[in-house]
């Protein structure tokens, strides 16, 4: 989310200045995209002449100037909460409930309210544009009785008013919905001006669909709740009901072509004019920008790419950086040679092991996360022992030990330590989006969680039944003797050692008060209540493929990392001079390797390989939800960059028997 609030140099000089240049584009194209509605809402097949002149009368009358100026100011209201609410991580509910949450949220019922009032103000400035019937909200009507003038609600205007209301908050839904907040970059670079235009029919699709919906969602709502609002501002404002006319709430009201054709324009004025302020927001921010490798003046060190590829606070410079750094590792070789110089005086690689040592950071925070994910799915209620869990995790990532990678000073370590299951939950996996992995993580208080999840994720007591590796809940785990080890011990000949001591638990913790169990027993019977309710079930039951959605939400950074990580590598083998890369080849492959490893198991768990389902035009960017496939093909990509660049010289390369066996499937195109 890109805060107005941080203080950081690249969102004072770049990101506000974007973002100012894409709402003065904005404004620029109200007058034209203003025109065009009022030709088609004063369109007349049969009088053509007449309608061009009064289309041409009207754009310059001040009521429209005075339009436009409203109008100015939604265009600028949009545009501040595109960058106060806009994300580079999508937010992805795993429940139903998760996701009403996040609709009833106080900052999102404040964004709906403001985007209501919005939508009411468009739609004020379109009616005022149509004029005709819908120009006022109080008209001039004779009573039948006594004959007397009086004023009488306008229910044509009120209908529009209300109408831009309900866009305006299915606006705001729908951002929530189908992330519209997220800002997601092209695989391929393009201008700004070719990618607007190759964009444009798409927000223009976008707008008349979404209108029509609107339309017809409006019009049924206001079928059998329209008298709510007419009787309360006729009686609030003391308006007359006209009763000569035909109300609206009517289904002979509502077949009016007339009143349906001028709502679906003036709707799809005002998504087009959001729509529009979404997509050159989106067209800016997401411009390619290039860091420095190295700066002269060490004021300006913290804008080199080095350094801004370790900044965690400010997403969007990380994410430009990473860009950056797969751009230049493809297309430019000057700045490929900054990357393996040497510094002068001292002759040591700090360009290159910054680059590097970020690169594999994040490539093992994402396999520390998929090893988390795959621990959870794998218990599925069964408590997993210990050592059994630590096998797997040291089976896992050997290859550091085997390959004899740790004499390598640059090589990253793992952000954490390897944990069992239980504190893989209890704490998140570090990195520089560890709130990722919340969405996977078991909810220990949901009347859904099994007995075992509470006994995995929560802490065990020494004398517990499930303290250690243990084969069965009803045997007891017991440690031996001190008499048999000290025995052992010296019938062997070695010192005795020194027993592992067991802290006795406190005397309150062995047996819990009566009113606790009475508590804990009426809670599970609370829990177990709900269980059994289709509409709790419904509600609280994980969503098939958001899990795996989540995971790789941030997916985007480890594909350039992966992009800018191997085309350097694979450049060094003709453009390092000084044999940089050579030191950390080691564990940049055995990283690689894990990586891949961790990837395809992944992928065997169900709903991992799933293609998600098409959905209809939407403004909403729905790319995150393919992001796990596309980073599987780029780390393949990237293996297969090396191997085939280095060939049959990878055999000196110093990495482990397993790794080996799996690199040489990609030296023989296997993979």
């Amino acid at each position: 989310m890109f805060s107005l609030k941080q203080n950081c140099w690249f969102i004072r000089k770049v990101v506000i200045w974007r973002s100012v240049a894409s709402i003065a584009w904005s404004v620029l194209l109200l007058p034209v995209t203003s025109a065009v509605f009022v030709l088609l809402s004063r369109f007349s097949l049969f009088h053509p002449i007449q309608w061009i002149s009064e289309c041409t009368s009207l754009l310059t009358a001040s009521s429209t100037i005075f339009s436009l100026v409203v109008l100015c100011g939604v265009v600028l209201i949009t545009g501040l909460f595109n960058l106060e609410f806009y994300t580079l991580v999508p937010s992805i509910p795993c429940s139903r409930m998760a996701l009403l949450g996040t609709v009833l949220h106080p900052r999102q019922c404040v964004h709906s309210l403001v985007y209501c009032t919005m939508g009411m103000l468009v739609m004020w400035c379109a009616s005022v544009t149509i004029g005709g019937r819908y120009s006022t909200l109080g008209i001039p009507c004779r009573q039948s009785e006594s004959g007397e003038v009086v004023t009488c609600l306008n229910e044509y205007h009120l209908f529009l008013l209300l109408a831009g209301a309900f866009m305006g908050y299915s606006h705001s839904f729908l951002g929530v919905v189908q992330n519209m907040y997220y800002v997601s970059f092209q695989p391929i670079q393009q201008y700004k001006y070719p990618r607007f235009k190759g964009c444009l029919p798409m927000v223009v699709k976008c707008s008349v669909i979404q209108s029509l919906y609107s339309a017809r969602n409006f019009a049924a709502l206001y079928f059998f709740f329209g008298y709510v609002p007419k009787t309360w501002i006729s009686s609030t404002l003391h308006l007359q009901i006209d009763s000569s006319l035909q109300p609206l709430d009517s289904l002979t009201g509502l077949l009016d072509f007339s009143l349906l054709y001028h709502l679906s324009i003036s709707g799809t004025f005002l998504y087009f004019t959001w729509y529009l302020t979404v997509l050159l927001f989106r067209i800016y921010v997401t411009e390619a920008y290039s860091f420095p490798v190295q700066s002269t003046f060490t004021e300006d060190a913290e804008q080199c790419l080095p350094k801004v590829l370790a900044e965690t606070n400010t997403l969007v410079m990380k994410f430009l950086a990473l860009q950056d750094l797969a751009l230049l590792s493809q297309h430019s070789l000057s700045r490929r040679l900054e990357v393996f110089s040497l510094s002068q005086p001292g002759g040591h690689p700090h360009n290159w092991n910054a680059i590097s040592r970020e690169c594999m950071s994040l490539l093992s925070e994402l396999t520390q996360r998929l090893l988390a994910h795959q621990d959870a799915v794998a218990s599925n209620g069964r408590v997993k022992s210990q050592s059994a869990s630590i096998d797997t995790r040291s089976a896992s990532s050997s290859s550091s030990v085997v390959s004899g990678t740790e004499d390598v000073s640059e090589t990253p370590r793992l952000s954490v330590p390897l944990r069992t299951p239980g504190s893989v939950f209890t704490s998140s996996v570090g990195g520089m989006h560890s709130a990722l992995t919340a969405p996977f993580t078991p909810d220990v208080d949901s009347p859904f969680s099994s007995p075992a999840i509470r006994r995995l994720v929560g802490q065990q007591e020494p004398r517990s039944p499930w303290f250690g590796t243990v084969q069965s809940p009803h045997i007891m785990r017991r440690g031996p003797k001190l008499w048999s080890a000290s025995t052992e011990s010296q019938s062997n000949g070695s010192p005795p050692a020194s027993p592992a001591t067991v802290p006795s638990p406190p005397a309150a913790n062995q047996k819990p008060s009566f009113l606790a169990q009475w508590l804990q027993n009426r809670r599970e019977q609370v829990k177990s209540f709900l269980a059994k309710r289709v509409l709790i079930v419904y509600l609280f039951n994980k969503l098939p493929e958001a899990s795996s959605q989540a995971l790789f939400a941030d997916s985007q950074a480890h594909i350039w990392a992966l992009q800018g990580l191997s085309h350097l590598v694979a450049a060094s083998f003709s453009e390092d001079q000084f044999g940089v890369v050579q030191t950390t080849l080691p564990s940049i492959l055995s990283c690689l390797v894990v990586l891949l490893e961790a990837v395809d198991r992944h992928f065997k768990l169900p709903h991992a390989s799933s293609k998600p389902v098409r959905t209809v035009c939407s403004m909403g960017d729905s790319t995150y939800k393919t992001l796990r496939f596309a980073l599987r093909a780029a780390l393949k990509t990237a293996i297969y960059k090396i191997t085939t660049t280095f060939g049959e010289h990878l055999n000196a390369v110093n990495i482990s028997t397993e790794h080996r066996k799996r690199l040489q499937q990609f030296l023989e195109f296997k993979e």
